[in-house]
């Protein structure tokens, strides 16, 4: 039984719910969000509170169940309050600066690597060794904060490279610790 499709989602207040066969429409203070779900799960909308249901105990059924609640519910989160993940750099000479809304990374290479924030991600740099990516869509949050830390991801011998706030990376002792 999916514990997580059974709890129920509590809309904020300025947050509307749309509910259309397989699609889902939220809209909020930050902006606006679609869902696709299985036609199978079926939502129900009442006083502020939404419910979902799925036809049968089978395993695609109980899947989807759950998965449907999460995304509906991330996006009732991302449309009232929104997402963030902070990155920070860690290496001799390595900083990142704004041009426009892209964002400049000087990680090592013999060029600084410019990414260009999608639609809708908002990309900040208040320091030269902290990025913020923020934004309403979460996958997208979490996506565009991947690919900047697949520019240099951090080094397991000297610790270099961009990396979560907060990420421990296990430094491993080198070759220079056999002897």
């Amino acid at each position: 039984m999916s514990r997580v499709g059974r709890a129920p989602i509590t809309l904020p207040k300025g947050v509307e719910l749309q509910v259309a066969e397989g699609l889902i429409k939220v809209k909020g203070p930050k902006g606006q969000l679609e869902v696709v779900i299985s036609p199978r799960i079926r939502v129900e909308l009442e006083d502020g509170v939404v419910t979902l249901e799925r036809p049968s105990d089978h395993r695609n059924d109980r899947a989807q169940h759950g998965l449907a609640r999460s995304l509906i519910a991330n996006a009732v989160a991302g449309v009232s309050e929104g997402f963030k993940k902070s990155l920070e750099i860690q290496g001799v000479g390595f900083r990142c600066q704004m041009k426009g809304s892209d964002l400049e990374l000087t990680v090592g290479y013999s060029h600084p690597v410019v990414i260009t924030p999608p639609q809708g991600i908002t990309i900040e740099a208040p320091e030269p060794t902290k990025i913020s990516v923020s934004g309403i869509d979460k996958q997208l949050v979490g996506q565009v904060a991947a690919n900047i830390r697949a520019v240099r991801p951090p080094d397991h011998y000297h610790g270099k490279g961009v990396r979560y706030a907060g990420e421990h990376v296990k430094l491993k002792a080198g070759k220079a610790a056999a002897r």
